[in-house]
């Protein structure tokens, strides 16, 4: 965030009315600033290496690189900047392989006003957004296609507490919730999810929900 605290946005999408469509709900907010916009892939990977933004709002369909591969040279570049993925596609193929390279976030173009800008207050409080459609479909595709548990299994790298926080988290609970929940001042509940990130290897909640409903770290009975 910039030192009025305001959320840094860049705005990647190849339809300049699309972009258009997107400052209309976004530049009256207070707590938001779009710092820069991009047409394609490589502009939006060499605008996030310059200008280091709080979030990019990324488009997937896109000339001279796609917004899958701009997502991982991002996140291999600067992890701390979040994806917010917001396009057309909603099949499961696009969902899935974006959302492993580390993307917070995943909306379909329907959803935009309110709801895309709880969405980046959302994933700027260290929150994951998933709009229905799509979780439902990273839920039955991991029921479908389960990985077998690696070893040393994953669920010995954390702590019981790291555990709990975990499974709290893939219900869908906020970090206030949970700190509500077991107790906890916020910060705690916020580095002991930096933690489980770390020892998971995964950049956001929705990586991590990924990587434990398909090593069976946990279950479809810990997100209802």
């Amino acid at each position: 965030m910039n030192a009025d605290g305001k959320t840094r946005i860049i705005l990647v999408d190849d339809h300049p009315l699309m972009r258009d469509s997107i400052k209309m709900h976004l530049e009256n907010q207070s707590d938001i600033e779009i710092v820069a916009e991009a047409s394609d892939g490589e502009q939006a990977v060499e605008l996030a290496d310059k200008l280091r933004p709080d979030l990019i709002i990324m488009d997937i369909s896109m000339p001279r690189m796609n917004g899958l591969d701009a997502t991982k040279k991002i996140k291999e570049m600067h992890p701390e900047i979040a994806v917010l993925v917001l396009t057309v596609h909603s099949d499961t193929e696009h969902i899935l392989k974006i959302l492993e390279a580390g993307a917070a976030g995943y909306l379909t173009k329907d959803i935009l006003g309110e709801k895309l800008i709880h969405a980046i207050r959302m994933i700027m409080s260290g929150e994951s957004v998933l709009s229905e459609e799509v979780m439902n479909k990273v839920l039955v595709h991991a029921l479908r296609y389960p990985w077998k548990p690696s070893v040393p299994a994953l669920g010995e790298k954390l702590s019981p507490r790291e555990l709990e926080i975990y499974r709290l988290s893939a219900k869908g609970m906020s970090n206030k919730q949970i700190s509500q929940e077991l107790n906890l001042n916020l910060r705690t509940v916020k580095g002991h999810l930096v933690n489980i990130f770390s020892k998971l290897n995964a950049s956001s909640r929705t990586e991590a929900l990924l990587i434990g409903l398909r090593t069976g770290l946990i279950t479809f009975d810990d997100i209802k």
